[in-house]
């Protein structure tokens, strides 16, 4: 048996998200469906962790088991070759029959792009939120970086019926960090793991505090034992990217 392990890029505008889903496409599925079609037999694939429907990624990782004795350089270009245009694997490598892409990762790195200028590339529409009217953009840098260390982050999660009851909440972000590219707004957050839309409610409280409707004191009541604060807006998935994962 061996264990293999992939890198996948994905553009998910046309998916309904990384997750099997009965009759519907999902990123998963396409790859579940291309490994098994190489083996000869229904294969699991695993990936790191799931992305929401319109949501992209650069480097997702995922991981299955096989018997077959392809080369790896071989299994990447039948894999390409089978796979839709709009997912690529772009790396392959043996791993250790233990090893889960979800459990055993150490960090994930998210991005979401916010295009600020008042017309933009129709290239771009499929990649970035459209936001063109004023924002306080200094004062969201500022909250963003409060948002590092560890906390509770249950007030920014939608509900997961993949979460037991009584699941902690609390995650460490190790990095957030909002910058003006151009006629870009760049949020990269890097952390042990994120919730259910976590990083799509976070761009949505920032974006509210660029309106003048949340200050630092709204950013830190959201980690408040027992806080009731709505998550606020969530902010639309296709300016999201999964950038990395690191184990």
């Amino acid at each position: 048996m061996r264990r293999i392990k992939i890198q996948v890029a994905y553009d998910g505008t046309d998916y309904h998200g990384w997750q099997v889903q009965p009759r519907l496409a999902t990123v998963q599925g396409t790859l579940e469906q291309v490994v098994g079609q190489i083996e000869g037999r229904a294969i699991p694939v695993t990936g790191s962790g799931r992305t929401d429907a319109g949501v992209h990624a650069l480097a997702q990782v995922a991981a299955f088991t096989i018997e077959n004795p392809i080369p790896l350089e071989n299994l990447r270009r039948a894999m390409n070759r089978l796979l839709p245009r709009d997912i690529r694997v772009t790396g392959v490598e043996e791993a250790p029959l233990e090893f889960h892409p979800r459990f055993d990762a150490k960090v994930k790195t998210y991005e979401y792009r916010i295009f600020r200028a008042e017309i933009y590339s129709p290239f771009d529409r499929r990649y970035v939120y459209h936001h063109p009217y004023p924002l306080d953009v200094e004062e969201m840098i500022r909250l963003a970086a409060l948002l590092e260390g560890e906390h509770d982050f249950g007030v920014f999660a939608a509900s997961d019926d993949r979460d037991s009851e009584g699941a902690s909440k609390v995650r460490t972000i190790f990095c957030s960090r909002l910058a003006l590219e151009g006629d870009r707004l760049i949020y990269r957050v890097s952390g042990s793991g994120f919730l259910k839309h976590m990083v799509r409610n976070i761009v949505g409280v920032l974006l509210e505090a660029g309106k003048g409707n949340v200050d630092r004191a709204g950013l830190l009541a959201r980690f408040e034992p027992g806080c009731t604060i709505p998550p606020g807006p969530t902010a639309p998935a296709r300016g999201l990217f999964l950038i990395s994962v690191d184990y």
